[in-house]
């Protein structure tokens, strides 16, 4: 062992110890200053000089050498003291920068080894066993090791046999491991059908849940779509297949094959959506946002279905109107989205009852409500739908533009009251035909008004910022506007004539009822709905007719709306993931205490960067700035993005010297967030980064280009990119118009398809 007594002699260690005083004197003044405390496993504690220019693996073997170890240096490692963050080439000058407190430990394979085999025996020291694993697991060197040992199906049958903290461990372990892109393509259906069995048990502890429903999510997202990289080859009719190996071989079907089997156990994801625990909310919503963005078309309907039966909207408005979910605010947006897609498909598929018996029962529900009986017309022809007020018998066709959609919620609204539709329809045909109102017509009509209220256009995200609860709410709304719609008939007086007026009324009525909708009590709405005067409510309508144009109420316009808001919603998606990709510094924020545990930066700037690969940021931390070169040379740490479970924001003060103007005040006793800041958060961790953006421009290309990465994502942040996505949509509209209006083309008020064809004895000849 050396000390530095002196400059170092060519050829000598380069990690060198500092001697220790003794009888209380203090040691002599030498030319080598130590970088660093090491602490040997025996727990002696020696200053250490570290050449920052040297590997890992030769400090290690240096330090072996100097401390007279007699064991191989490759048997031992280094980590960080206070963190246990295991040191490597990559982060090793950081630690000397930092005088970081380091503690020679057992290498990685052997760490390994060992917790193999105290998961093999179970004994006593099982639960400290799986206290390490959780911490190590996620370490490349450890994690092979311990893959390559069996420890993966050791820990998969811990994990089926123990309970209480130790179970909490062993699935947090599993959890952490599976944030690797390989080592855990074997677990089986047995492995899964366990934890949904734990997941499911009123007996298992919250810290128990917590790990095994992210474990659930993980396998959910696991799916072979996800796969990076090329897909082996498949049918059309077949899902891809993932290569030999491949962790993206699980997905939705797999583990809802296995939900299927626990009798309750989606309930019980719903239901602990209203558990006391924040963490608990958390996941719950994060699963059911992975189930419903991974559901694969065999499942669909069984599984929305089984969704709604479980008012898990009601559920998720309920956390809407709390005064605590600031952590949730990502996942209930991501939710909000996940239902425009779901409202998206429904109102796009066929209503084809001789087909589906879910259409064929509930049409019989509705038929069956109304009390009539069918009939004939004045021509012979078969007389039932259009005793409900449908314009044809062929309800294939008039369900074509509202879909499924449409159909659930004229059941809702018969649903709702089953005697008063029956009166209603009676009283109608007392009346002459010219005097009914068409109640179905109707019905259908008011879906389509809402689904453009709340662009049902299916984007790539939904471009709303704030809470939904009443889209959320939407066949209530859907019954409140058509009761609307029929006294509005009643009251003046209507005829078959004045159908589009009374649309148009309806329409006005909605955009007051809704508006303020993340604020307004639902109480109000109700009142807009079923207590407006008709007199009012036409005088309003006026106003806003003379500062319209009535063109853009027309259906070809809004179809053509809808196509370039998707156009838009694109465009400004591949803009804010460019901004990523070019990289940008931010300030080190300070976050507030409900932020929960953070990762101390190590200077005042971040710069960040996102890897083409669209997996990683990349960053440095630093004093000042400087010019960042190109790639990731610059960039040594990194955060996976797979790992962050929720952009938040407003999250985190500056720091008091940041402060220019008053550099001279002591620091704020109460942390003020900044609103240009955002926190990167995991589910069980914590933050991952907390900055500020240096201006508004910034802060939304990052915040929402950040939501758009995830997979179980499609929510906006900023109210600037929904800005830009309606002005895109508002200039390409207009001038696909202006391309119309030079060829005065005459733009109809709306377009019935016809009939499919009867055979397929036909095809598109080439255009010339």
């Amino acid at each position: 062992m050396s000390t530095t007594n002196g400059s170092v002699a060519p050829g000598a260690s380069r990690t060198t110890l500092a001697p220790h005083g003794t009888n209380n004197t203090r040691p002599k003044s030498t030319t080598l200053v130590p970088t660093n405390n090491v602490t040997t496993k025996e727990g002696v504690t020696v200053r250490t000089r570290i050449d920052p220019t040297l590997t890992v693996d030769d400090v290690v073997r240096q330090l072996c050498v100097n401390l007279k170890v007699t064991e191989p240096s490759s048997n031992f490692a280094l980590r960080d003291k206070d963190t246990d963050e295991l040191i490597v080439n990559e982060n090793l000058r950081k630690k000397i920068k930092n005088k970081a407190n380091l503690k020679l430990v057992n290498a990685p394979n052997i760490e390994a080894a060992e917790i193999v085999q105290k998961l093999i025996v179970r004994d006593e020291a099982l639960k400290m066993a799986l206290w390490s694993l959780k911490k190590f697991i996620r370490e490349e060197k450890f994690a092979q090791e311990f893959i390559v040992r069996g420890g993966l199906a050791e820990l998969a049958e811990v994990i089926c046999t123990e309970h209480g903290n130790t179970l909490a461990y062993a699935l947090e372990a599993m959890h952490n491991l599976m944030d690797l892109e390989s080592g855990w393509s074997t677990l089986d259906n047995t492995f899964i059908f366990r934890v949904v069995q734990i997941l499911s048990s009123p007996a298992s502890l919250i810290n128990v849940c917590r790990p095994a429903t992210a474990i659930l999510k993980k396998l959910v997202e696991a799916d072979p779509m996800n796969a990076p990289g090329p897909l082996i080859a498949s049918s059309s009719r077949n899902p891809p297949v993932a290569p030999p190996g491949s962790v993206y071989r699980y997905g939705f079907q797999i583990v809802f094959q296995q939900m299927r089997r626990e009798k309750g156990s989606l309930e019980t994801v719903v239901n602990r959506l209203g558990s006391a625990d924040t963490a608990m909310i958390l996941h719950s919503m994060m699963l059911i946002n992975s189930l419903l963005s991974h559901v694969n078309d065999t499942e669909w309907d069984e599984f929305i279905s089984e969704l709604e039966r479980l008012n898990v909207r009601k559920a998720v408005i309920r956390l809407m109107s709390s005064h605590n979910i600031d952590d949730l605010t990502s996942s209930i947006l991501d939710f909000q989205a996940n239902i425009v897609r779901v409202t998206y498909r429904k109102k796009s598929t066929l209503v084809e009852p001789e087909v589906e018996p879910l259409h064929e029962s509930a049409l019989e529900y509705i038929w069956s409500s109304s009390k009539v009986q069918e009939g004939r017309d004045a021509d012979g022809k078969v007389l039932k739908w259009r005793k409900l007020g449908f314009s044809d018998e062929n309800l294939v066709s008039e369900f074509q533009e509202v879909g499924e959609l449409g159909l659930d919620c004229m059941r809702t609204f018969v649903a709702d009251d089953p005697e008063f539709f029956s009166k209603v329809i009676l009283e109608q045909l007392s009346r002459p035909v010219e005097r009914r109102c068409p109640i179905a017509r109707a019905s259908n009509e008011i879906v389509e008004l809402l689904s453009e209220h709340w662009s049902i256009f299916a984007p790539a995200y939904s471009t709303s910022t704030t809470y939904q609860p009443f889209f959320l709410n939407f066949y209530r709304v859907h019954v409140l506007a058509t009761h609307f719609f029929l006294r509005m008939w009643n009251e003046s007086g209507s005829a078959a004539g004045d159908f589009s007026r009374i649309v148009a009324l309806t329409r006005s009525q909605v955009k007051v009822a809704l508006q303020r909708e993340n604020v307004k009590p639902w109480h109000e709405v109700e009142h807009d709905f079923l207590d407006c005067e008709y007199r009012a409510v036409r005088d309003r309508q006026m106003q806003e007719l003379e500062a319209e144009d009535d063109l853009l109420s027309k259906v070809p316009v809004r179809n053509l709306k809808e196509k370039i808001t998707r156009e838009s919603a694109e465009f400004v998606r591949q803009q804010r993931i460019q901004c990523l990709l070019q990289g940008a510094w931010f300030i080190n924020g300070t976050p507030t205490p409900s932020n929960g545990p953070s990762r101390r930066p190590n200077g005042q700037w971040r710069f960040m960067r996102l890897d083409n690969g669209l997996k990683y940021l990349h960053y440095v931390d630093s004093a000042v700035k400087f010019l960042v070169r190109n790639g990731l040379e610059d960039l040594p740490e990194r955060i996976e993005i797979a790992a962050i479970s929720q952009i938040a924001t407003g999250t985190c003060a500056p720091p008091p010297n940041i402060l220019r103007d008053h550099l001279d005040l002591p620091p704020p006793t109460n942390l003020t967030p900044s609103p240009l800041s955002f926190s990167l958060l995991t589910a069980t961790e914590g933050s991952l980064a907390d900055q500020i953006a240096p201006d508004q421009s910034r802060w939304a290309d990052w915040t929402d280009g950040l939501n758009m990465l995830r997979r179980d994502s499609g929510h906006v942040t900023s109210d600037e990119t929904a800005g830009y996505i309606k002005a895109l949509t508002e200039i390409g509209l207009k001038i696909k118009l202006l391309d119309l209006s030079g060829e005065k083309v005459d733009i109809p008020s709306g377009m019935v398809a016809g009939l499919p064809p009867s055979n397929t004895d036909f095809f598109f000849s080439d255009l010339i």
